[in-house]
């Protein structure tokens, strides 16, 4: 890859600083003749130049899209659920790596924001996981902003047990229902 780019710029840059040349006139000396300027290119520049433009703007492309490709895999792998205990909304010890993860990867990627979800099990009242969904969306929150966050780039949403993962009867898929859920989203928030 960085081969090629190299020989896209050398093949640029002979073709941008190939030396123009005045064609000297028939009788030298006459005043009055104008001087015809001309390019001196090798055989075939045209068209590569032509290629050489089009597989620029292609490397370009697949930069971007590489980038793109890279943030969105970086994300995927950063941005994991932090899960509570029964009616509580405390962040773990084991959960704080996560969100310090988080926060490395929002300050390298400032033009992202996120929604952060709270949920819940579906034990208790629709009102009560309604605002213990909010506590701990809010405790992720404040965590990520004692890390240095802007809480601008954040936003908190209550699920409460509206969007279980897990939907066996149990304690172990009750605990993956009680987290904290991020949703990385490129626009910003008003």
């Amino acid at each position: 890859m960085i081969r090629k780019v190299l020989i896209v710029f050398l093949l640029v840059v002979a073709v941008g600083c190939a030396k123009k040349y005045t064609k000297p006139s028939e009788e030298a000396g006459a005043p009055d003749e104008t001087v015809k300027e001309e390019m001196v290119t090798p055989e075939g520049v045209d068209e590569m130049d032509e290629e050489v433009v089009e597989e620029v703007v292609d490397l370009e492309a697949d930069d971007v899209e590489e980038t793109a490709i890279s943030v969105e895999e970086q994300a995927k792998s950063v941005f994991k659920d932090v899960l509570f205990d029964y009616d509580k909304y405390d962040i773990k010890a084991a959960d704080r790596t996560i969100l310090n993860d988080v926060a490395v990867f929002l300050n390298d990627n400032r033009g992202l924001n996120i929604v952060v979800e709270g949920h819940c099990d579906e034990r208790g009242t629709n009102e009560y996981n309604l605002a213990l969904g909010e506590k701990r969306a809010k405790a992720a929150k404040n965590y990520l902003v004692s890390l240095g966050i802007s809480p601008e780039r954040m936003i908190i949403i209550t699920f409460g047990e509206e969007k279980p993962v897990c939907t066996e009867q149990d304690d172990s898929c009750w605990q993956q229902n009680r987290r904290a859920h991020f949703v990385v989203v490129t626009s910003r928030f008003q």
